[in-house]
């Protein structure tokens, strides 16, 4: 499969992402923002180069990786594209994953 070159993000990413990074300001240094924030580009890369290396996630048409044991990306392939469907904490309910 060749590499991905476009990455979207849909606004429930956008804003669960937002979420992320409020509460790591709020309750955790810039060095912590950083590590997520670099933990995060990390697995984009890697569905970028290998978008099939992560499991499907159970009752979704996506796949998901899980970027902490906090967080979860949720995913989707159309032909050269990566949408990012959301980025969930793991903490929450379940019931509240928007996909």
């Amino acid at each position: 499969m060749k590499n991905i070159s476009k990455v979207l993000w849909t606004e429930e990413a956008n804003k669960n992402l937002s979420s992320i990074i409020k509460y790591l300001e709020e309750n955790w240094t810039n060095r912590e923002i950083e590590k997520f924030l670099k933990k995060l580009d990390k697995h984009i890369s890697i569905i970028q180069t290998q978008p099939d290396s992560f499991p499907k996630a159970k009752n979704y048409n996506v796949r998901r990786s899980v970027v902490t044991k906090q967080t979860t990306l949720y995913y989707s392939i159309s032909q050269d594209t990566l949408n990012i469907v959301s980025i969930f904490d793991n903490r929450q309910n379940p019931k509240k994953l928007k996909i």
